[in-house]
């Protein structure tokens, strides 16, 4: 099977959705699938949406959307919004995961970022799944979770940072909040 991994199309759309709260259904609950989808959509729905940003895996032959990632626009109070992005959500099909599809569609969407000229990444999850991408503690960075990013304040690890561009880290600081988007905040 082989893998394609493209910006999305509007056919993928959709998809892309299902795919996202069939994922997170499945790994947590169905509200937590409910509240990435939502986010998803609120997402595509802001200024901060970039489609050029929103990444598809494909299985080859059958066209199936089998992973997904977004990168969208994000600031720290209220600076760096033309620089700085965020990656989420991630998501791999159940059945697929451990292949390294997430692996390649980050990858991929870190260079297409890159190639943009965007700065920095920041994402919010489990290290084990970030550091092999580039990801490194934000803290340090003086990137900090702000009142509305719960659990990177009990685990600092969690919230971390990739720079795409020479002189960004130290450049790009602040506290991040997801007031931006109510599925968040």
């Amino acid at each position: 099977m082989a893998r394609i991994f493209q910006s999305i199309e509007i056919r993928h759309l959709l998809p892309a959705l299902e795919l996202v709260e069939a994922v997170f259904t499945a790994h947590e609950n169905e509200k937590e699938g409910k509240l990435v989808r939502r986010l998803a959509e609120e997402i595509r729905s802001k200024r901060f949406y970039i489609p050029e940003l929103e990444i598809v895996a494909l299985e080859d032959e059958t066209d199936e959307v089998i992973g997904h990632c977004m990168l969208s626009r994000m600031h720290l109070e209220g600076k760096f919004e033309d620089e700085l992005l965020l990656l989420s959500p991630v998501c791999v099909k159940t059945a697929l995961q451990r292949q390294h599809i997430s692996k390649g569609m980050i990858e991929y969407a870190l260079q297409k970022a890159r190639d943009m000229g965007f700065a920095a990444v920041i994402v919010e999850g489990n290290p084990r799944n970030y550091n092999a991408r580039g990801f490194v503690t934000s803290t340090p960075h003086g990137i900090l979770p702000g009142r509305t990013v719960d659990y990177p304040r009990a685990h600092p690890e969690c919230l971390m940072v990739q720079f795409l561009q020479p002189g960004a880290d130290g450049r790009i600081t602040g506290t991040l909040e997801y007031t931006d988007y109510e599925a968040l905040s």
